[in-house]
This record gives structure tokens, C-alpha cells and sequence, in this order.
């Protein structure tokens, strides 16, 4: 039976074409457009992890409860030890320590007295270049004047806060703030640079130096207040996150000290989770909508198939043949169609994706203000569920579609079938 089916479709190309053509393009456009939203809202996330929060982060649990205030006093000691541990067992993780802080800028004048300051949040991050987190910064790329730093008490200032302050490239200016254990802090730096992250909350005042300055000036030998972990290079990968989560937590059990390590994952941080349900949700209401559009469209084109198609159904019922026969038949014949018509929208769709996954579409020159926090050249994912997310609706929506329109069959009343054969 499917074989004479399959004869039928091939040799009548009316009742292929159209809905051929209707389901491979609709499938083609719900591939692109997964795979688009996918690599956008990928980046997105991926901009958060490698600015702030990591795939993972280990801190300690009181640091976890008061993070916003950036509490330095409650950081992790040991840290080394810990980050040793971490590469050990976790080796296909990469691990980065990072002291995140806050201060006062002073811009002393010509005779040392103070000419401008102002409050900053500062980074200290590894710079040695086997850390990698220069690139994952994109330091070369919101570098503004000046150079990354290299030398030792030199720092990177934002623009705004630069031009706020009067800062020029090689001014010499003083943190004023608190070490980890509640002292007074006064260290010199030497402005080696200014960047733009694009983002006018971090470039009003924001200060990035090597993790060894960092731990000089707030006396933090053999500390920091957060160790984040990247379980991927491009991707956030929530389900390796929590796999990952869940066995550190099992080595690491709660004696009850509020300076003993957790580890938490992107999703727990900056309401960073109800993004990634957002992106789950809007790939559900994508497939529904999907679904639902496709059905109308394939059932008026089913209506009007089968308006010439009754004069068959008259001449197969005055054969004999049941009206439920006829319409499994019908049914079977729009599973054929879709299957076919999916699976070449998904190959077209997939080739697409691959194409602007590989160069992307560069709006750099219309994003020329978020060059860190967002990213310049778009990109789509391609994913697993990409292979089935418009495979599956495209053939529910056909055999829907046929089913609904069918319906005429039984409806229709067999004496005016029979007519149709005159």
C-alpha cells in the first residue's frame, strides 16, 4: 500500500507540490530561526559567564549570601590548594581565580595633593597569557589608548571614569580602600590604558589589574573571593553545570563553617536563570505556533485538494472501498509528504545555520558601543534538538492538517461523491 502511495504522489504532482513546498520552507525558516535565537541568547549568556559569573563559581557559603556587596573580608584563603584540587579533579574544566573589589580612585596633582577621585569596582584577574583570560575579556578589543598591562602596578581604567577624572595614559594614581582583614589599604598604579566594555554602569568606574597587584594591595597572599570554572570554551551547558555542581558539593560536605567552599552555577547568579527558562520557553511557544500556523495552512490547502479530489474518492467508494480506508490513506500519504518535505527543510535549514555559524553576520559597525557586553559578529548554534525541532512539527503539522481537511469525507455524503464521477 505505501508503495502505490509513494506511485501516486510521483506521477500526480498536484498533490505533492504545493504542500512539498509549503512544509520544507516552513520547516527551513523554524530551523534558522532556533539556531539564530539559540546563538544569540548563547552569546548573551556566554558575555555574562566570561565577565562575571563562569560556567561554575566556588566561593564560600558567607560570600554567597552577601555577593552583591563584594565582601573580600569573607574570600577564600588556601586558594591555591583549592584551585590545585579543582584541576585535579576536574580537568576538562578550565579554573581562573579572581578578586573582584571595591575602592577609591585618587588623582593626586602636580604636587601630590589630590586633584580629583572617585568610587571604582575592580578586577583582578590572571593576565598571564596560559590563563586565557585576556581573550575571554576581549581585552585587545575594548582597548581604547594605551596598552594591556605588563608590568607590575600597572592597571586599566575605563574611558568614562578616565575622562570623568582627568586620567591620561602613565598618570600615576593611589587606591584608597581595605584589605581582606578590615585594614586601611593605600597603593599606587600606574594607568597603562583605558577601555570601553559598553556598558555605561561599568565604564562610569571600573579598574582592571593583574591578580598579583590585586592581592598586594588588599593583602590577599594566597587568596581570592571567587574561582570560576568554564566547562566549555563557547557555551554555557547547564546540565554539565549541575552534574558538575552536585559532585563538588558531594566532596565538600557542610561542616558547618561559613568559610567552607560551594559552588554555584551561572543559572543561580544575576537572575541569569530565568533567562535560560526564557530561552526554553521561546523555543516551546516557537514549535506551538509553528504547529498551529502550518495546520491552517495545510488544512485550506488540503480543502482545496480535496475539492478535486472528490471525484477519486467518489470512484475508489463505488469500488468498494470503505471511507475510513480512504481517509488512513489520505492520512498516510500527508505523513509521506511531510516526512520528505521536513527532512529537506531541515537539510536546507541545517546548511544555512552551519554557514552563518562558521562566518557569522557582523553588526560591529552599528554595536560600536558593546564590544564586550555584547557580541560584534552574530552567530547561530546548531544543537541537537536543532535536527528534530523543525523535523517533528513540520510532520505533525502535515498529517494534522490532512486530518482535519479529511474530515470532509465523512461529511460529505457518498451519492454526491459518486456525482463527482460525471
Amino acid at each position: 500500500m505505501i508503495k502505490f502511495i509513494i506511485k501516486g504522489l510521483l506521477r500526480d504532482k498536484h498533490r505533492s507540490r504545493l504542500p512539498l513546498i509549503v512544509v520544507s520552507f516552513g520547516v527551513l525558516l523554524t530551523v534558522l530561526l532556533y539556531t539564530w535565537i539559540t546563538g544569540f541568547l548563547g552569546d548573551s549568556i556566554n558575555l555574562n559567564a566570561k565577565l562575571a559569573t563562569g560556567h561554575v563559581k566556588v566561593i564560600t557559603k558567607a560570600y554567597r549570601d552577601n555577593m552583591d556587596q563584594l565582601p573580600i573580608d569573607l574570600s577564600l584563603t588556601g586558594s591555591k590548594e583549592i584551585i590545585d584540587g579543582l584541576r585535579k579533579d576536574y580537568p576538562a574544566v578550565s579554573w581562573v581565580e579572581r578578586i573582584e573589589f571595591g575602592g577609591l580612585l585618587d588623582v593626586p596633582d602636580s604636587t601630590g595633593e589630590t586633584r580629583s577621585q572617585g568610587p571604582f569596582t575592580g578586577f583582578g584577574i590572571d593576565l598571564d597569557p596560559s590563563s586565557g583570560e585576556a581573550g575571554r575579556l576581549n581585552l585587545s578589543k575594548i582597548l581604547v589608548e594605551g596598552i594591556i598591562p605588563a608590568s607590575e602596578g600597572d592597571i586599566l581604567v575605563s574611558s568614562l571614569f578616565a575622562t570623568k577624572l582627568g586620567i591620561k595614559i602613565n598618570d600615576k594614581v593611589t587606591f584608597i580602600g581595605s584589605t581582606m582583614y578590615g585594614e586601611m589599604a593605600i597603593f599606587n598604579f600606574r594607568v597603562c590604558g583605558t577601555i570601553k566594555y559598553g556598558s555605561v554602569a561599568m565604564d562610569k568606574g571600573s579598574v582592571i589589574m593583574d591578580i598579583k597587584d590585586a592581592r598586594k594591595a588588599l593583602d590577599m597572599e594566597d587568596a581570592c573571593n571567587e574561582i570560576l570554572g568554564y566547562t566549555d570554551k563557547e557555551y554555557y551547558d547547564d546540565e554539565k553545570a549541575t552534574l558538575l555542581t552536585q559532585s563538588f558539593m558531594a566532596r565538600h560536605k557542610d561542616s558547618g563553617n561559613k568559610f567552607d567552599p560551594v559552588m554555584i552555577r551561572l543559572r543561580d547568579q544575576n537572575d541569569l536563570g530565568s533567562l535560560i527558562d526564557y530561552m526554553t520557553n521561546i523555543m516551546g511557544f516557537l514549535c506551538f505556533i509553528f504547529i498551529l500556523i502550518m495546520s491552517v495552512v495545510l488544512w485550506n490547502t488540503g480543502l482545496v485538494g480535496g475539492l478535486r479530489r472528490y471525484g477519486e474518492v467518489g470512484l475508489r467508494l463505488a469500488l468498494g472501498e470503505e471511507k475510513g480506508h480512504i481517509y488512513r490513506t489520505l492520512i498516510a500519504e500527508s505523513a509521506i509528504i511531510g516526512a520528505v518535505g521536513s527532512l529537506i527543510g531541515v537539510t536546507i535549514g541545517m546548511i544555512l545555520s552551519w554557514i552563518v555559524e562558521q562566518k557569522g553576520i557582523d553588526f560591529s559597525g552599528v554595536m560600536q558601543n558593546a564590544t564586550m557586553l555584547m557580541p560584534g559578529v552574530f552567530r547561530t548554534r546548531i544543537t541537537t534538538e536543532a535536527w528534530f525541532i523543525g523535523f517533528i512539527p513540520g510532520l505533525i503539522a502535515t498529517v494534522l492538517g490532512t486530518m482535519l481537511s479529511g474530515i470532509g469525507i465523512y461529511r460529505r455524503q457518498s451519492a454526491r461523491l459518486f456525482k463527482e464521477l460525471q
